[in-house]
């Protein structure tokens, strides 16, 4: 059989690909300083972001979106579905550290200022991407239908309300009415499963698009100490890249294992619990909202997001009035201390 007539000739013929391009691509050299994991963070949210699309599709086979039936299809997959517990399990753990390794990537980001022009506008894309995130967990939490649940999505679309100008057509939106029915389950549903998988693939799309145009950042310290050095793309780092990919395997596994997703009681629309918690990466804006008023906490929560997306063009406006002062890192370490010390706070309350 000729070269063209064999499978692999058929193959390249179908599917045409310049083998020089690939060669340069899996040779590119990558900057010295992303051998450290903290300045690599970036490739750990999107591999859990892969675990989660692969186990939410697997649980979407069995979860029904009704207020009569979503509760009994989660604790059918939990107690009778083969593995479906593991599934779970493995699924809450990989939200919960996909948050945290973007909110650490962000911090990265933050002190090293690797915000900082011609890149203001991938540090925007960054900050889109924790808020989807966020709204990824909002919606997953209220789906179970549990009482925890149900009432977090009943205060959650309460500050939605309490927003300005917009606020009573968002929870409106948020509810499929004005309060809390099946309407609102569907629309979790759709929001988690649909809508938010489609404006974070966006959004990662055009995140490394601006890291592909622009370079990678390298730290002034490290451009230092590296002077210049680089390693190549394949098989160095994406061997690093799988290796850490097999370490969050295994931990997500030893998670699930040890600590399975839990499945409280469930919702009941007439009685409020008497300590209602959010998932702790939502316990800072909640030990906020307590101290303050429910209008003035909104509002600083909207102010604080603010700042946060501006942050790259305000720290330019920091730097002309202060030069060389450090004043936009005090501020920094002062914003993530705050966030600790409220998260712990409400944690132990």
């Amino acid at each position: 059989m000729g070269a063209r007539n064999s499978p692999l000739g058929w193959l390249r013929q179908s599917f045409p690909v310049d083998g020089e391009v690939l060669r340069e691509m899996s040779s590119e050299p990558i900057p010295n300083h992303l051998k450290r994991w903290w300045y690599a963070l970036g490739g750990t949210p999107a591999y859990l972001f892969i675990v989660l699309a692969a186990t939410g599709i697997s649980l979407t086979f069995y979860y029904r979106p009704s207020p009569e039936v979503a509760y009994e299809s989660v604790g059918r997959i939990t107690n009778e579905i083969r593995f479906g517990w593991l599934i779970r399990s493995v699924h809450h753990w990989a939200a919960n550290l996909m948050v945290l390794s973007v909110i650490l990537h962000v911090i990265r980001v933050f002190f090293t200022r690797a915000y900082r022009k011609p890149r203001e506008l991938n540090w925007m894309f960054g900050v889109g991407i924790l808020i989807v995130i966020f709204t990824f967990g909002f919606t997953g939490y209220s789906l179970v239908y549990e009482q925890l649940s149900y009432w977090a999505a009943v205060v959650g679309t309460n500050i939605a309300e309490a927003t300005p100008i917009v606020g009573p057509y968002l929870a409106t939106f948020m509810r499929g009415g004005v309060d809390i029915t099946s309407n609102t389950l569907t629309r979790m549903f759709v929001l988690h499963i649909g809508v938010l998988p489609t404006v974070i693939v966006i959004l990662l799309g055009l995140h490394i698009v601006q890291i592909r145009l622009h370079g990678v950042s390298i730290p002034d310290g490290e451009a230092k100490k590296d002077a210049g050095k680089t390693f190549p793309f394949f098989p160095n780092h994406l061997m690093t890249e799988l290796v850490i990919g097999l370490s969050l395997t295994i931990l997500l596994v030893v998670l699930a294992l040890i600590a399975p997703a839990p499945l409280g009681e469930p919702a009941n629309p007439n009685v409020t619990p008497e300590h209602i918690k959010p998932e702790w990466y939502f316990f800072a804006m909640f030990r906020w909202l307590k101290l303050t008023s429910f209008k003035v906490g909104v509002l600083g929560t909207m102010g604080f997001v603010g700042i946060f997306l501006f942050w790259p063009f305000i720290d330019r406006l920091i730097e002309r009035a202060f030069p060389g002062k450090g004043v936009a890192m005090w501020i920094g370490v002062l914003g993530v201390l705050t966030l600790i010390a409220f998260t712990i706070w409400e944690a132990f309350v």
